[in-house]
Parts: structure tokens; sequence; C-alpha cells
């Protein structure tokens, strides 16, 4: 797919983007308001999850049954979720049906009834998703590790806490959407069997009246860091490790993706090769590549038995630092065709794709066509990486390990 998404910018601030795509007659959304839980001061931490699932108990004049039901009889696929720098709506459908799917989360996001009665209940749900972490040690520790690996608030669990979300009030909800659900850096991205003149004759009519305040500027503090245990009997430690990488718009950030994917893309990747297969110490070992607007890490995991765990961590960080020493031909052409493969399943997906260029539009200010991403991709070569690599060395890890006993980095 080498075509650019149309970009166009409405007069209230707010950004659409359109990818035409052939040979497929279902088309996906993707709604980002600047609503995300990085926005939330600490004391009402969680709000934007809440309100994910309040604002489905009614909006528009139609309350919870009303909404579902017409979404199904649209064969909507949909979710809505808050991230740390977006409050996320998205759905997949049959194009023909794009203009009543998008009136009804139009509906959703600017005239959600926020009714008192099920408050409670949807707090109720995310308290219980919070409590679920305690059942999931390898979400618990990577969690963790991203709170404090990260500047504050970018990294803080989503859910906020069990203390955030019982202080929580109809009222403090409903302010904070009045300040960040504003179109002023709100971008809508739809894919698939769609015109632009057709999309945006939907949005203007949608959302082109909108108007309110631009939202307040996020402040960043520094991030925790440091190394901690957290005791729990478990069958299992979990080991998570942080180190400082590129941000997406960084110049070296194609090294840097290649860079991960030699390490852990694929059952012939370093970790996997010299952590699980040569030595049996666990199952599964990845590393990974994790970013915000403003910067990245490289996020590395693994669960062992407790009398292997300080083993494995001694491999890991050697097999990591190891990295910079060099890089073979056939790792490099492999690491390239894993990604060139995500590519090409991206480019086949309308729901992959409009989640793209609202992320790239996000994180760069531009889109990019699948032929660019490609394109550099393959002019990486072994040096570069190399040269990321020791410029950003495993060094000064943030880590997370959870179990009974003790690591030392």
């Amino acid at each position: 797919m080498n075509q650019l998404p149309h970009v166009h910018s409405l007069p209230n601030g707010m950004t659409l983007l359109v990818q035409p795509m052939e040979d497929v007659s279902s088309c996906a959304l993707c709604l980002a308001l600047p609503a995300g839980s990085s926005c939330e001061p600490d004391a009402i931490a969680g709000s934007g999850v809440v309100a994910s699932e309040w604002m489905l108990r009614g909006a528009g004049g139609r309350d919870s049954r009303e909404i579902n039901d017409a979404l199904d009889s649209l064969g909507v696929q949909h979710d809505e979720n808050t991230a740390a720098e977006a409050m996320v709506f998205s759905a997949s459908l049959l194009a023909r049906n794009l203009a009543p799917a998008l009136s009804i989360i139009a509906d959703l996001v600017r005239r959600p009834t926020l009714a008192e009665e099920p408050f409670a209940t949807c707090r109720d749900l995310i308290a219980q998703d919070l409590d679920a972490l305690e059942d999931e040690p390898n979400r618990k520790a990577t969690t963790l590790l991203r709170d404090r690996h990260f500047p504050r608030p970018l990294g803080r669990l989503s859910l906020g806490t069990a203390e955030s979300l019982a202080s929580l009030t109809p009222q403090s909800v409903r302010e904070h959407l009045a300040k960040r659900v504003v179109p002023k850096g709100t971008i809508l991205s739809v894919a698939g069997a769609v015109t632009f003149d057709e999309v945006l004759a939907l949005t203007e009519a949608c959302f082109g009246d909108w108007d309110a305040p631009a939202p307040a500027t996020l402040e960043l503090a520094p991030a925790i860091g440091g190394v901690h245990h957290i005791e729990k009997e478990s069958a299992q430690t979990h080991i998570a490790l942080a180190h400082g990488a590129v941000a997406p718009s960084h110049a070296m950030y194609y090294p840097a993706r290649l860079a991960a994917a030699v390490l852990s893309q694929g059952m012939g990747s370093r970790l996997f090769t010299e952590v699980r297969e040569k030595r049996g110490l666990c199952y599964h070992v990845g590393t990974n590549y994790a970013s915000y607007r403003s910067c990245g890490a490289m996020v590395t995991y693994a669960a062992t038995r407790p009398d292997m765990a300080q083993q494995t961590l001694d491999v890991i960080v050697s097999e990591l630092r190891r990295l910079g020493e060099g890089i073979s031909t056939n790792e490099l052409d492999r690491a390239k065709t894993q990604i060139r493969s995500a590519l090409v399943m991206q480019g086949q997906s309308t729901a992959a794709r409009s989640a793209a260029i609202r992320c790239d539009y996000f994180n760069l200010g531009r889109t990019r066509s699948l032929a660019e991403i490609t394109d550099s991709i393959l002019a990486v070569t072994a040096d570069e990486i190399i040269d990321y690599w020791r410029a950003f060395p495993p060094e000064n890890f943030t880590a997370v390990f959870l179990g009974e006993n003790k690591l030392t980095l």
C-alpha cells in the first residue's frame, strides 16, 4: 500500500485521516481523544477507564440496551479503552454502515447520558480488573515495570488504584471529561472501502459543530527507576527489565526496532535460542520495543522456576549486552523478514491500518505509507544497529522481580 492517507484538519482542531483500501468491503475507524490516563491527577486516577464503560450506558437519547442493539444490528465490532495518551473508541464494520455507526460513536463521545445509577457498577467493574492483577503475575510485573521506568505519569496503570477508584464520584468524572473530551487534539482515522469526500462529509456532520476549550498540556515528572522486588508466593519468578530507547520520531528508530527483532522476534532470535533452546531456563522470554510519543524503552520479560531465576537473569543481561558485539547477516535478514511480514498483514487489515495511521500522526505529526516503512527497514545495516545499541546500551536497568527469591542485577 503506497498511497498516503488523506489528512484534513477541521476548524475546531480535530484531525481526520482517511486511508482508502482496494479489494475490501469493510472499514475500520479509530477515534482517539486527548483524555488518556496520564492526564488524570493522582486523586482521580482511573477516571478514563471508568468513563469508557460509563459512556456506553447511555448516549444520544438511547439507553445501554438500545446502543448495543443498534451497534449489533449494524454488525459493528467495537472496543473502548483508555491508554496513557488517549481515550480510544474503535470499530470494524461493513463500509456501507459507516454513517450510522459513526453517528452512534459521536453520541457516545459528545452526548453521553452519564446518569448516576450505573456509575457505581462501572467503577466496580474496573476495580475487579484491578484486583485481577493479583492473579496475573506476568501482567502485574510488566505493569509495575512501566510505572517505574517511564516518566510519570506516562507509565502509570490506567486502572488507577483501589484508593483512587473508591474516591471517584460521578461529578468528578464528569468534570474530568469536560476538560479532556474535546475536539482539539482528537484524531479520527478511517481505513477501508471508503473515499475521502464521503468520510469528510460524515465527519463534518457528526463533529463539525463540536467546540470546546483546548486541553491543558501534560507535565511529566522524572521516572522512579530502580530495582524492585515484589515478594509473592509463586511457582515461578517473574523477571521484568527495561532500559532506555529512542522515541518513535528519533532518527535511529528503525535500528531500534530491528535490534528488538534480532533479540526476540521469531524462534531463531537471540533470546529464544540462548535462554530457552540451549539452556532450557524458561518457556517464554522476549524483548519488545515500547514507546510513548516522547520516549521509548526496551522491555524484557521472562518467567522461570525460582531455582533458575538468577541464572536466567544473568544470561538475559549477557545476551542483551552481547548484541553490541555484532549481528550476523542471517540474523539481520530474519529480523527484516519478520517485520516485513507483519507489515504485509497490517496492510490487509482495515483495523490495523486505521490504528497505525492514527499512531503515526500522533507520534510523528505525519503519516507513513507501508512502502516508506518497508524501505526504511530494508535500508538498515548491521553496523547501524550496533551503533544504535552502543549509543543506547542495556544499562541503568529498571527492574521488577516478582516471586519468593530476590535477584541481583
